[in-house]
């Protein structure tokens, strides 16, 4: 027996999309900030029809929500106008960002060798002095060295170097404009220092003070270096962030006081070298103002800030420990004159310095022998928080 079939049960045959329409309708939208149709720019990364439906894959280089949803509804309000109204369109958009000329893998710049940040987790104990002393030590030896002064907010290497007052002249690098760093006592140096009055404060939000550190990193012709030595502000914050996303740090040497207060921020400064998704191996940690010895009495030592807790940590964390500088006036005195003290021929503080900077040396050797060349970071946001990640 034949069944009745009304008009309205009657089936019918579902309208068939065709991919060239599609992709001709695309090349009629523009994304803003590409110049580009958006099939032209490669932002159409795929285009797939079923029937009545269409799925677009689209690659965008921003993630800027308002730029992501005009794209959606442009696509969506093409299809419809230029191929079907009755189109059922899917849009799937991944966002990836564009490279950064600035950001570089591998070898941080040609002709550096060796990128050494020495940090502290506390500010006030010594790691700008530290720094000071190892470079001069380093140049001693024989190294080429430079200092980048990466303490935007409270820069002292003009003052340590005794070039307070000294600019960077502009030369011509290969047709490029280029800075040239100051040098002293064979260091060739540069600091914010140089472009700000010594009494003008630093404002500045995190975005500025990355722009200022990659202008002083990329726009200067530092030409070989056996090591540069990277003053790290205290803590763990924005710019260490902004410098290991721009460099591949070789190594990092943290600087501590033995005190139980300064060792706990030095805990986590190294910890975040030691991150997983950051990776750059510590070198070692340095106890600064270790032990105070009078004048008068050569052979006692006194120990006013605690006795090896900077040691003590080195072995809780399985890092080396680099050495120890007492407390000893002429240190300061040095510093605050802009004539380092490891300078000083034939001084207790100039030996101090020498192994010191021997073992900075040899663990850096070591870690070269070892691991593989470290990489720039490459800092995202994942759902609100900061997420680092290898590039």
């Amino acid at each position: 027996m034949l069944k009745y079939v009304s008009p309205i049960e009657t089936p019918t045959l579902k309208m068939k999309l065709d991919r060239k329409e599609i992709l001709k309708a695309l090349e009629t939208i523009t994304i803003a900030g590409e110049g580009k149709n958006m099939v032209e720019s490669g932002a159409v990364a795929n285009v797939i029809t079923f029937g009545d439906e269409v799925v677009v894959d689209l690659l965008l280089h921003t993630p800027a929500m308002h730029i992501k949803k005009r794209a959606e509804d442009d696509i969506k309000k093409t299809i419809h106008e230029l191929v079907s109204p009755d189109a059922k369109v899917k849009v799937n958009i991944k966002v990836e960002a564009k490279e950064n000329p600035n950001e570089i893998k591998g070898k941080a710049i040609p002709g550096i060798k060796n990128i050494i940040a020495v940090a502290s987790g506390k500010g006030g104990v010594g790691k700008s002095t530290v720094t000071a002393n190892l470079a001069v030590t380093l140049a001693k030896m024989g190294f080429a060295v430079g200092v980048l002064d990466a303490d935007i907010y409270g820069p002292s290497m003009p003052i340590m170097f005794d070039v307070e007052n000294e600019k960077p002249i502009s030369i011509t690098v290969d047709g490029k404009s280029k800075m040239k760093p100051v040098e002293s006592f064979e260091i060739k140096i540069l600091s914010i220092g140089f472009f700000t009055a010594p009494s003008q404060a630093v404002i500045w939000r995190g975005p500025m003070a990355a722009k200022a550190l990659n202008q002083m990193i990329f726009d200067a012709d530092w030409g070989e270096l056996d090591f540069m030595l990277i003053d790290l502000p205290p803590g763990t914050g924005d710019i260490h962030l902004s410098i290991m996303q721009s460099l591949p740090i070789t190594g990092a040497v943290v600087v501590s006081t033995p005190q139980a207060v300064a060792l706990a921020d030095a805990k986590k400064g190294v910890a975040m070298f030691m991150q997983d998704n950051i990776n750059v191996p510590v070198l070692g940690i340095i106890e600064n103002m270790a032990y105070f010895t009078p004048e008068e009495l050569p052979d006692n030592k006194y120990y006013i800030f605690g006795q090896e807790g900077a040691k003590n940590l080195a072995e809780d964390l399985n890092v080396p420990f680099l050495g120890e500088v007492p407390i000893v006036q002429s240190i300061r005195e040095a510093g605050d004159y802009g004539r380092p003290a490891a300078l000083q021929t034939a001084s207790v503080i100039e030996t101090i310095f020498e192994e010191i900077t021997r073992n900075v040396v040899q663990e850096t050797v070591n870690r070269n022998d070892s691991l593989p060349a470290t990489e720039a970071i490459k800092i995202t946001t994942m759902a609100g928080c900061s997420a680092v990640k290898k590039k």
